[in-house]
């Protein structure tokens, strides 16, 4: 008879989730993720929640500029807007995480993350705690003012994190840069921009991309990507749901052949809440108009209960390190 304790996931505190709506495609190339957060609901999100024993309040949808859709000035699309929708999100969500809760952000597009992450790595400098940000993605979104083909800040986030951007995007959080390369690991890479891919390797980012994943596996490279996470550190995860194969989710403005399969896809998931250590989430790129019946949103509210321990068997915890 197996008497292991239960995984970390099992074992936890019910937590006190906050789901916040940030229904923008301020930073995108294409209209429609300002959707997102309906179709999260929709799908059951708060209810799929709530099943799992979760204590769930919706804070509702930010309320932001809207879109102008104008072309790209000085190599940046919108950018006082964008600007205006990360402040708020990040005003937002550190007052959630400075209250207990574990935020989980409804995109909106992947600009978002910048609002996002400044706020979780300001809770993290408050709190003395280590920072793990684990970023599911086809696209490294490193680009820069001086590299980006379009000038859609959706594809720079993780490079304003780590201190390449505008002064207004770098700076929200109070630090620079807000994130550093060897805070982040990326997962699922399979479409980088020629100039993107030297910033990438010159910032020493560890990216497990698609060739990694099918040459070692989606364990192994889970196992990486999570190695030294401990009871201090933050794990937050920025799921962008173009890191899915389109063939299974086809609700993206940004669809990129050869991702993970859903049951890779299930097993980040469940490594994650083995660790029991995630602490706050973005969920982004959903467009529910390029959508099929809202599987994609559907499929994605399936990935976050498993973030969050849902799982076939009741599992023992791994071993001790």
């Amino acid at each position: 008879m197996n008497t292991s304790p239960l995984s970390p996931s099992a074992q936890r505190a019910p937590e006190r989730i906050s789901l916040i709506g940030v229904p923008t495609d301020i930073g995108a190339g294409m209209l429609g993720a300002r959707m997102g957060p309906e179709a999260l609901r929709v799908a059951g999100l708060a209810q799929a929640l709530a099943q799992l024993g979760l204590e769930v309040k919706d804070c509702g949808n930010l309320q932001g500029p809207a879109n102008p859709w104008q072309e790209a000035v000085n190599g940046f699309r919108h950018l006082p807007e964008v600007v205006q929708w990360n402040q708020l999100l990040h005003d937002t969500l550190y007052a959630e995480l400075q209250a207990g809760q574990l935020p989980i952000m409804l995109g909106g597009d992947h600009c978002l993350a910048i609002g996002s992450i400044s706020a979780v790595a300001r809770h993290c400098r408050d709190q003395g705690k280590k920072l793990r940000v684990l970023w599911f993605d086809a696209h490294a979104d490193f680009n820069t003012a001086t590299l980006t083909p379009s000038g859609n800040i959706h594809g720079m986030p993780v490079a304003c994190l780590c201190g390449h951007g505008p002064q207004e995007l770098i700076q929200i959080g109070g630090h620079v840069p807000a994130l550093l390369p060897k805070q982040i690991r990326q997962i699922g890479i399979r479409s980088v921009d020629a100039g993107e891919k030297r910033l990438v390797h010159d910032m020493g980012i560890e990216v497990f991309d698609m060739r990694y994943i099918d040459e070692m596996g989606m364990r192994h490279a889970m196992e990486l990507a999570l190695a030294l996470v401990d009871a201090n550190t933050h794990l937050h995860v920025s799921l962008d749901v173009d890191f899915l194969d389109p063939d299974i989710a086809p609700g993206v403005g940004t669809t990129v052949r050869g991702g993970p399969t859903y049951r890779e896809a299930q097993l980040c998931m469940e490594m994650i809440a083995d660790t029991g250590r995630l602490a706050s989430l973005d969920v982004v790129e959903l467009n529910p108009a390029l959508d099929v019946r809202n599987q994609t949103a559907e499929l994605a509210v399936d990935l976050i209960e498993s973030l969050f321990g849902k799982s076939t068997l009741m599992r023992a915890a791994p071993a001790a390190r």
